[in-house]
């Protein structure tokens, strides 16, 4: 198998040859049902955000509370639309979440210094503690689950979670991941 340079959201990263591609283990076809995958996805999500879920718990928080203190933490300055947009949720469940992180001193709101109706979010030294608390139970796991495997691996892995964002949100996934 060859390996070559190739890119994924934009990062450059060993992969293997697109000729090499096909030797690689695929399903027969796109309507056969990859239970196997599915649970292991299933299972992979519940260890992944469990070990955080603990500690959140402590605070009374939830994974609603993990989402908006990481991205607020990675991207400082985000705007309230902006952090609607990345989470997907609506704007009454944002603030329910986001009242709460700000009543406990994890977030603060800033008003804009161009437009003052815009409300920039910030981490305090507060949440920054605990968002870095958290990735790196997670950033633990995943390099647990990398130690030992070559690059192309840690790659095709890369390529897989890539493929299952819908198409339409990849250009916007790859924006977000260029400007961390």
């Amino acid at each position: 198998m060859s390996i070559r340079l190739t890119q994924i959201f934009g990062r450059h990263v060993l992969a293997p040859s697109p000729s090499d591609a096909e030797d690689l283990p695929l399903r027969p076809s796109s309507e056969a049902v990859p239970h196997d995958l599915i649970e292991l996805l299933f299972f992979a999500y519940r260890d992944f955000v469990g070990d955080p879920d603990r500690i959140l718990a402590d605070y009374g928080f939830g994974r609603a509370h993990h989402r908006v203190l990481h991205f607020v933490q990675r991207r400082p300055g985000l705007t309230i639309a902006e952090l609607l947009d990345i989470l997907q949720i609506t704007k009454q469940s944002l603030n329910r979440v986001l009242k709460e992180l700000v009543e406990k001193g994890y977030i603060e709101q800033r008003t804009g210094r161009q437009d003052k109706r815009q409300r920039h979010l910030h981490t305090t030294p507060s949440g920054q503690d605990l968002a870095l608390r958290l990735v790196r139970l997670q950033a633990k796991r995943i390099n647990r689950a990398l130690e030992g495997a070559s690059p192309e691996t840690a790659a095709i892995a890369a390529r897989y979670l890539a493929a299952l964002i819908d198409p339409a949100e990849r250009p916007k996934v790859e924006r977000l991941l260029d400007k961390a």
